[in-house]
């Protein structure tokens, strides 16, 4: 089965991008320098920082939905990045280095399957979970840090 995984839209974040430090404060955001790579990972262009790049370190309310799944935690955003449009099928390098949980959600936003898989061997994962026709999205977390990565979704037939 084809999926389509999304990156975090860089629209939402393009306001903070080149704010002085006290307007992000203010926001509860956080600039903060790469000091390894990989090791800060980008949910808008899906990629790692470079050491020494920029990023901000910001809250984001990736389960918003009034469910008991309702969830946020910290993500990175490299100031001003572009957002990633991955291939169907494809699978950012990002992902495939890290381990994840994988927590497949139905179309009232309640979570009906996890599993925890290293990203090189995602591909099996995300297609047992999409088999089941009762799954509308899949989330994906950095399993370590816990942290948000991306969302999967059915790819279009084409």
């Amino acid at each position: 089965m084809k999926f389509q995984i999304q990156a975090l839209p860089a629209a939402l974040f393009q306001p903070l991008f080149g704010q002085p430090e006290a307007y992000l404060a203010g926001r509860g955001v956080a600039r903060v320098t790469a000091t390894k790579s990989p090791g800060f990972p980008c949910r808008v262009s899906l990629i790692d920082a470079a050491e020494g790049e920029t990023l901000l370190l910001l809250h984001y309310e990736h389960q918003a939905a009034p469910t008991p799944y309702r969830a946020s935690h910290a993500i990175f955003i490299r100031e001003g990045a572009v957002e990633a449009t991955p291939a169907p099928g494809e699978i950012p390098e990002v992902l495939r280095r890290r381990l994840l949980s994988v927590r497949a959600f139905d179309a009232s936003h309640m979570m009906l399957d996890a599993d925890v898989t290293e990203g090189a061997t995602l591909e099996p994962l995300i297609a047992r979970m999409l088999t089941d026709p009762a799954v509308a999205y899949l989330h994906l977390h950095n399993a370590k840090p816990g942290c948000y990565a991306a969302r999967v979704d059915r790819a279009p037939v084409s």
